[in-house]
């Protein structure tokens, strides 16, 4: 993602366009098709100084001005008649928002490929542990046990919607930019909308309805499902950094050397790809809200609110980006300690199966009267410091309408799960389609 928002190539994307029109303006008859080739030549990013190009830049008011009278007076040099051709009928913003339509689409096929193998390492885990009995919280307090596979499963599934909202950006919003200066294409007369024809389909881009200029709905939308995709992430990783508490210590982040320590303490093995992954979550949110209230533009070109997106956009690209790599490293070395799932689950003496004797003793009682026999139980099972089992085993109100046997059956973890199976086998199968 830094190759994708580097300044040189975002400079090549804007000459990219440069050199498109000249070629749909040659396949329409608009100029010669000499001077596209000789207009095409010098559409090369490492022509160009990115340095004066910013100092240049500062003082017009946006990198395509400096851009093209550059380019301009390097077409001057072999071709003082296809100079005169360069940048025809086009105005600043079309360069500028078509280099973003395109280096948005490199970025989302970068962020893609991180996708597709990290949706890939959680569904195995899923699979591998999807009979891995661990503690459902809420509130960050124990619920209910649950497989950790359905927790891996509904990792793998938020991110595998991720995938579809990229792919289905990519696909419809990401579209070409081509208005000229007031988004009429009045400087190309009948021939306008031919020759935007010609160039989306150079670009291989969208033609949309018309120019969009300070309609900016469709980098909005972008920019939040690059948003939404860094809070996936945020969730999955702030989940891993309480997994990786001493106290719990259930699963965690790979190791290794150099990874996770300490300055002052050797003990340690901190989140650090979590925490990566937070800090960009973190930051992402209020870079898409500068994207967002970029969209009250005015009129047909805006002073400020379009000049506001230009940091904003390949910033929230590189965090997203970022908050991603992290977790696809996490979900590749993930490593799940079983045995400590269980003893978490044994570590409030039964209590976290509460439910599943309050449902059962519901059907045979009613479930207000069930409720409170089992909380009272629980109250005592606390204060005594007995396993709630053995508070109930002495309790009439239980017995007499649970046996011995299909009380202890109760307490076994994996017995109650409800549908999990089900959901792991629905949210694995939703992975398969594209």
């Amino acid at each position: 993602m830094q190759a994708v928002c580097d300044d040189s190539a975002y400079v090549q994307h804007m000459l990219d366009f440069e050199s498109a029109l000249a070629r749909a303006q040659a396949a329409t008859g608009i100029i010669p098709k000499a001077a596209a080739t000789s207009i095409g030549k010098q559409c090369v990013a490492a022509h160009f100084d990115i340095a004066t190009l910013g100092d240049g830049a500062t003082k017009a008011g946006n990198l395509a001005i400096p851009l093209v009278k550059m380019l301009t007076a390097q077409v001057a040099k072999s071709d003082a008649e296809a100079a005169k051709f360069v940048h025809w009928g086009a105005t600043s913003q079309d360069v500028i928002d078509t280099a973003t339509v395109l280096q948005l689409r490199d970025g989302i096929d970068v962020l893609l490929k991180d996708l597709d193998r990290t949706i890939a390492a959680f569904a195995k885990l899923a699979n591998q542990h999807r009979n891995t009995a661990t503690v459902a919280r809420t509130l960050l307090q124990q619920a209910l046990p649950m497989p950790f596979g359905l927790k891996l499963a509904e990792y793998a599934s938020a991110l595998h919607r991720s995938r579809a909202r990229f792919k289905r950006a990519k696909r419809e919003t990401l579209a070409l930019q081509f208005g000229g200066a007031g988004g009429t294409l009045a400087s190309l007369g009948a021939d306008g909308l031919k020759i935007a024809e010609h160039l989306a389909k150079e670009l291989s881009l969208p033609l949309p309805d018309a120019p969009w200029h300070t309609q900016r709905d469709r980098i909005a939308e972008c920019a939040s499902v690059f948003a939404i995709l860094a809070g996936t992430c945020g969730k999955i990783a702030r989940d891993v950094t309480l997994l990786m508490q001493t106290e719990v210590g259930e699963a965690f982040e790979p190791a290794g050397e150099g990874r996770g320590g300490s300055s002052a303490l050797p003990h340690k093995r901190n989140p650090v790809g979590a925490a990566s992954a937070i800090a960009a979550a973190t930051m992402a949110p209020n870079l898409a809200a500068t994207i967002f209230a970029a969209q009250a533009q005015e009129h047909e070109r805006s002073a400020g609110l379009w000049h506001a997106e230009w940091p904003a956009l390949p910033t929230l690209m590189l965090v997203t980006s970022g908050a991603l790599a992290a977790v696809a490293d996490i979900a590749e070395g993930m490593t799940v300690d079983a045995e400590r799932m269980r003893t978490n689950l044994d570590s409030t003496r039964g209590l976290i199966m509460a439910e599943a004797v309050s449902m059962a003793l519901a059907k045979k009682i009613g479930k207000s009267e069930a409720h409170k026999i089992i909380e009272a139980a629980s109250r005592k099972s606390v204060e005594t410091r007995q396993h709630l089992r053995d508070v109930l085993a002495k309790d009439s109100h239980v017995t007499s309408h649970i046996a011995p046997d299909k009380l202890s059956a109760l307490f076994e973890p994996m017995s109650y799960h409800g549908v999990s199976q089900t959901l792991i086998d629905r949210l694995l199968a939703s992975l398969q389609k594209d």
